[in-house]
């Protein structure tokens, strides 16, 4: 192919790979990375904050203009905070999605296995050969408890007289 058509038509293993789309653990281990830089800004911008608002203190009422410029500083920096935490929790809500789906797709492959597993095991049974055994179990037992009321009578020898 040239490379022409490789760059209009995707062509090659990395095409094929970008249709196919990231495996589960793949797509978590980048929600997991991408938790972790917004976690990591987040503490950044909290210590600007910080920062900032103790320089708006410092200047308090001597320089008007440096306390303001830092209070609108400090709430630049928490609109940003804010943007964060809203994007977290569509990551984390995301991520908690995706693990569940990859858990429900795990089980249901383990159901199949097992459906298989017990076709397999069905496979050599009748229903008319089990009911027939069912009838004949039933059968000895029904002579299994008349010879055991047989035995638990007692026997009379000429108690009883027949009127």
């Amino acid at each position: 192919m040239s490379k022409i058509s490789k760059f209009f038509k995707g062509g090659g293993s990395a095409g094929s790979k970008a249709r196919r789309g990231p495996s589960p653990q793949e797509a978590l281990a980048r929600l997991r990375e991408t938790e972790e830089m917004l976690s990591k800004k987040q503490e950044y911008l909290e210590t600007r904050i910080e920062r900032e608002l103790a320089i708006a203190r410092q200047h308090g009422t001597k320089n008007k203009r440096a306390a303001l410029q830092a209070l609108k500083r400090k709430k630049r920096y928490e609109k940003q905070l804010n943007q964060i935490d809203g994007t977290l929790s569509t990551i984390e809500f995301q991520r908690e999605a995706l693990e569940n789906s990859h858990t429900n797709t795990e089980v249901l492959k383990n159901m199949g296995y097992a459906a298989q597993a017990m076709k397999k095991v069905h496979e050599n049974m009748d229903l008319d050969k089990i009911d027939d055994l069912m009838q004949d179990i039933t059968e000895q037992q029904d002579v299994a408890q008349e010879i055991s009321d047989a035995i638990s009578n007692r026997a009379t020898f000429g108690d009883e007289f027949d009127e």
